[in-house]
């Protein structure tokens, strides 16, 4: 199951009425942009929250793959778009209180990819049609909108509303947002052992920082976050280095990283004589491998604070 974000604005009607959502397959130029391309990739029991201007109003299930088809007669008048698009059919489930970006945009941006992201630094969206959510994302947004439209009672309520807690447990949107944000968890956590698994022996299970060996201190440490990683990038063992885990939350913050060769930059917000008290020796190189080497030069550019 993968989860996306649809910018939906004057279309958002007749959309919902069709139970669908519609790109074209190309500009008037012959382009074709990122976000209807992506159209391609939403697979049956795949996941979408809708935008329309500033509120997730709805979230609904895929009910098939996308499919080539040509632009819906009641949706002649959007848009100066060629006719042939891609098409996908949904079960929508609109929310009674929908949930504006702007007032939780901070917990929300820090689990937004700083590519192909829906939203803008402001908590605006950005335009084009169809945007990835990563599963970290896609949790957050269900935890918001379940504050927003799910019934929960206080202990001292909860022996007076069992008729509201049936209704809450048989409610079709509380049910969607379980069994959405079940799967996404299984999905990070699944992904995260595979990595684990596949990267401890490339640093012959130990930090190649400080040595440690202890297996509940190590951690594998994504050099290009899961939230900017494609899905193959998410796994693939290169894309890390095992660590323990306080340089781990090190590297993890920018506060160290590496260049393409594995040599140890530290940032200039830890002071030089405080190197000893994190087990950090300036210009010491980690037997880095080539494969390492771009996960590590992102990591270097986007994530470092120098």
């Amino acid at each position: 199951m993968n989860s996306f974000i649809v910018m939906q604005g004057g279309t958002y009607r007749e959309e919902k009425t069709l139970g669908i959502i519609w790109s074209p397959q190309y500009d008037i130029s012959g382009k074709v942009p990122h976000s209807w391309l992506r159209m391609k990739d939403v697979q049956r029991g795949d996941r979408i929250f809708h935008y329309v201007k500033g509120l997730i109003v709805a979230i609904s299930i895929v009910q098939e793959d996308c499919k080539e088809g040509r632009k819906p007669l009641s949706m002649k008048n959007h848009g100066n778009w060629n006719d042939d698009g891609y098409i996908v059919s949904l079960e929508y489930r609109e929310l009674e209180v929908p949930l504006s970006i702007r007032d939780y945009f901070d917990k929300i941006a820090p689990l937004l990819p700083l590519k192909y992201s829906a939203f803008q630094e402001d908590g605006g969206g950005n335009q084009g049609y169809l945007y990835p959510c990563n599963e970290e994302l896609s949790i957050k947004l269900l935890e918001c909108i379940s504050m927003l439209n799910i019934y929960s009672p206080s202990d001292e309520q909860l022996e007076f509303s069992i008729d509201d807690v049936r209704r809450t447990e048989q409610n079709p949107l509380a049910i969607l947002i379980a069994e959405t944000e079940s799967e996404a968890r299984m999905k990070i956590r699944l992904g995260q052992q595979k990595f684990r698994k596949s990267l401890m022996p490339l640093w012959k299970n130990e930090c190649p920082l400080c040595g440690i060996k202890m297996d509940v201190v190590l951690r594998a440490s994504h050099s290009k976050p899961w939230k900017d990683s494609l899905n193959h990038e998410r796994l693939d063992p290169y894309n890390g280095v095992l660590l323990c885990c306080n340089h781990d939350a090190l590297y993890d913050k920018g506060l160290i990283t590496f260049d393409g060769k594995g040599k140890l930059l530290i940032s200039d917000e830890i002071a030089k004589e405080e190197y000893g008290i994190y087990k950090l020796k300036e210009g010491i190189q980690i037997p880095a491998l080539a494969e390492n080497k771009p996960y590590f030069k992102w990591h270097k550019r986007k994530i470092f604070r120098q």
